[in-house]
């Protein structure tokens, strides 16, 4: 029987919880991460109807892209949809996860998801975000380089864009002299010694720091290990907001709108005047996205999808680019599709199963 926990873990190797922003609360929000998993329901939202849903299919753990609560809770007393399901998911123990903007961010989430069902082919991520890439030197003795190396590489280090185990050496002559309380694996006390040694450089996450700090200590062989660990401006291009691709085949512009409202299973479709007889390169960003179309006019694609656009944000597109307003809850639908496919990579044999409850508040005529 696996754990919430180790679930939990596979979830969090794919999407760090440390790529959340800072009004998020993507995390473990009900329950015990040490109970066993009897199955998980996937869904958008948490909502009494899914926590129900969760209690007929046997499942004691619901994966939600939406967290139950942001902001802090004063009381559990039923007066509003979060309290009453939070009180029912408690009384029937039943842990509930949120995965939210960490998952949006990163490469091969939610963006890539919604391009993917689209159709896309080179794509990236629209808005790729800075100061969450870091880089470490360390000095090892010659001959034990190759060891540190590679304990760093699996711990998630020397990795840039579609491209991993990267890193620089350089030679130089390292000296020390070892206090009488030391136990140094070369040289010897009071004296100064000079050792051969390499000077590595490796890129590596932010969020990754402390494992791959571990990794450094553990298969270094000084007894005091001597590096360096410095913020750097580069961008991260595996992480940022949106995504952005294109067709093989550029569609007709009404057509692929057509097509837009029949894939996402929308009502309705709010767009701006097109301003091109073609579709070819597709700007998207699942949820609220309209803080992105600057991007999206920058890198010159034809439309831009998200949703929640307000009415005079539209104006914003200025006959530059094409903006489809398809829906929140229409276009982060597949994120249920999304979380299967990362528990079914690793735990084919643990039952996951998808909300068949619409969650979505809005309804049209």
């Amino acid at each position: 029987m696996i754990q919430i926990k180790e679930v939990i873990a596979i979830l969090e190797e794919f999407a760090n919880p440390g790529f959340q922003e800072s009004y998020d609360n993507a995390r473990l929000i009900v329950g015990d991460s040490n109970w066993d998993a009897n199955g998980a329901l996937l869904t958008l939202d948490s909502t009494e109807d899914v926590i129900d849903e969760a209690i007929s299919k046997g499942c004691n753990l619901i994966i939600a892209h939406h967290p139950i609560v942001f902001k802090g809770l004063k009381g559990l007393t039923g007066n509003n949809y979060i309290e009453r399901a939070i009180i029912k998911a408690i009384k029937n123990d039943i842990a509930i996860y949120a995965m939210h903007t960490n998952i949006d961010h990163v490469k091969g989430g939610v963006n890539f998801k919604i391009a993917e069902v689209l159709g896309l082919t080179n794509v990236k991520v629209l808005s790729p975000k800075k100061n969450y890439l870091r880089k470490l030197f360390t000095y090892i003795p010659l001959g034990h380089a190759a060891v540190v190396k590679d304990a760093l590489f699996l711990a998630g280090a020397g990795n840039i864009g579609n491209y991993s185990e990267c890193a620089f050496e350089t030679n130089g002559i390292g000296s020390f002299k070892a206090g009488t309380a030391a136990n140094p694996v070369v040289g010897e006390k009071g004296k100064r010694h000079e050792e051969e040694e390499v000077k590595l450089e490796v890129i590596y996450s932010s969020v990754d720091e402390s494992k791959i700090l571990a990794a450094l200590k553990t298969a270094h062989p000084y007894e005091e290990v001597a590096y360096e660990c410095i913020s750097i401006e580069n961008i991260n291009q595996d992480l940022g907001s949106g995504a952005i691709g294109e067709y093989e085949n550029p569609i007709e512009t009404m057509q692929f709108l057509y097509q837009l409202k029949e894939v996402f299973k929308t009502d309705a479709i709010r767009f701006t005047k097109p301003t091109t007889s073609e579709i070819s390169s597709v700007a998207l960003c699942g949820g609220s996205g309209s803080f992105l179309l600057s991007q999206a006019i920058r890198q010159k694609a034809d439309v831009f999808i998200t949703a929640d656009f307000k009415y005079h944000d539209f104006f914003d597109a200025d006959n530059q680019i094409m903006i489809a307003d398809i829906g929140h809850y229409e276009s982060e639908q597949y994120t249920k599709e999304l979380f299967k496919e990362i528990l079914q990579k690793k735990i084919p044999n643990f039952a996951t199963y998808l909300s068949q409850v619409i969650t979505n508040p809005i309804n049209y005529i």
